[in-house]
């Protein structure tokens, strides 16, 4: 880092594919006071490449420097592909809380966005796209990359350092051991990377110091549920810490043999600024243009908003849904993670049907809106039969080895599983 919080900062990393490390181009950051850019060039070794693709809708497949300024102080410096490999809320808190630990001592100068995304640990970071130095170094890369203590132990550390951070109570040795294991796919509930007993990398969810209901085991309790409803949902059991529930959700942008496969957030899909309202439609137009398979993915899609309105599941930002690339640009829906039932909220989604509809809040006006999907009325009925027998089955569920949700921790839950809309669902079905 440069000495000094005046001085400007000019910085340029190798960015590279998949596990060989196939170099894609240059990202140069700059920052001038409170004024900083990126730019990103091609290599014109990947241009040359027949399997090349856009790595990113913002980055279009020609030679030269593509300059991005973030639109909004809330939007970030880097194009769309590069800011999902970032580390989310969580592992931005980590990061900050490390560097103000050592900054007095070390004399280090304030953090930068590049700062923050090189801190990523490089086995880790979400997607295929890495992050290189000039002398070939991956950005983080530490040793050979699996950390060497079991799973289970693991799980004990890193939820005794997260609750430290919390509850501000932690030591450099905590921050250390969580430095660079955060990912993009989150918010600020504390988590970890970690790798399961069969050697799978993992996202490890732990209970936050605010919680008032048992989320990490809801969490589990809605993929379960998901995935019964016919929706590719992401792989998640409970672990048990202490007795403390710990959420092991698999992660989905790795092949069985550890390969990377390259992933796009639904936000960096649409190019969009978090000061916009965007819509399903949008990403539905988005799946018909970038798609590999669009109608099973629009169906697909829909099959979600029916199963997030009956579980009340109204977190669902752009950043909760993503792409997985499939070949030559094509793209399909990446499995459902970060889905949690609300039982305290409104039900009505942060992402809006359309524009002309707003938010989803009802089951008339996704029944209405299912032909934008690729259903006819009567697909969408056998769609809504398979979610609505999936959802009402969830006290069954939650009680099920792998979730196991005692009944008094059952019953905070219920308002989500069981409301106006559910009632709605069914008499629609009868």
């Amino acid at each position: 880092m440069n000495a000094g919080t005046a001085d400007p900062v000019r910085q340029s990393v190798q960015v590279c594919i998949g596990e060989a490390g196939q170099l894609v181009g240059q990202l140069t950051y700059v920052r001038q006071g409170a004024r900083e850019n990126t730019s990103f060039t091609y290599d014109a070794t990947w241009l040359a490449d027949p399997h090349r693709f856009a790595v990113s809708p913002d980055l279009e497949l020609i030679q030269g420097h593509q300059r991005r300024r973030a639109p909004t102080a809330q939007d970030c410096v880097f194009h769309h592909a590069i800011a999902d490999t970032a580390p989310d809320a969580w592992g931005r808190r980590v990061i900050a809380r490390d560097h103000a630990k050592r900054r007095l001592a070390e004399r280090l100068p304030p953090l930068t966005e590049l700062d923050y995304l090189l801190a990523v640990d490089d086995f880790s970071r979400v997607g295929a796209l890495r992050l290189r130095d000039s002398t070939g170094h991956y950005l983080r890369q530490s040793g050979i990359g699996r950390r060497k203590t079991p799973a289970l132990v693991d799980l004990q550390k890193i939820y005794e350092a997260s609750r430290a951070v919390e509850m501000n109570k932690d030591t450099a040795a905590d921050l250390r051991f969580l430095q660079g294991k955060g990912t993009s796919l989150g918010g600020l509930r504390p988590k970890c990377t970690v790798i399961d007993k069969n050697g799978r990398l993992c996202l490890g969810k732990f209970p936050s110091v605010s919680d008032e209901r048992n989320v990490t085991r809801a969490e589990v309790l809605a993929l379960h549920l998901a995935q019964r409803a016919g929706i590719d949902a992401a792989k998640a059991r409970v672990e048990e810490v202490e007795r403390t529930p710990v959420a092991v959700i698999e992660r989905f942008d790795r092949t069985e043999g550890d390969l990377r496969i390259p992933y796009l957030s639904a936000a960096s899909m649409l190019q969009a600024s978090r000061s916009e309202e965007r819509s399903y439609f949008e990403i539905a137009d988005a799946i018909r243009a970038r798609g590999h398979d669009p109608v099973a993915d629009t169906r697909q899609l829909w099959r979600r908003l029916v199963f997030n309105l009956l579980i009340t599941n109204v977190d669902d930002h752009l950043n909760n849904l993503g792409f997985l690339h499939v070949e030559k640009g094509l793209w399909r829906l990446a499995p459902a993670f970060d889905i949690n039932p609300f039982p305290d909220k409104i039900n009505e989604s942060k992402t809006w049907l359309s524009p002309q509809d707003g938010p989803v809040g009802s089951l008339a006006a996704l029944m209405a809106r299912a032909d934008y999907f690729s259903l006819n009325p009567e697909q969408a009925l056998a769609i809504l039969s398979q979610v609505v027998q999936a959802v009402s089955e969830w006290k069954s569920a939650a009680r099920s080895p792998g979730i196991e949700l005692q009944a008094r921790e059952a019953k905070e839950f219920a308002p989500a599983f069981e409301h106006e809309q559910m009632s709605a669902a069914i008499a629609l079905l009868r």
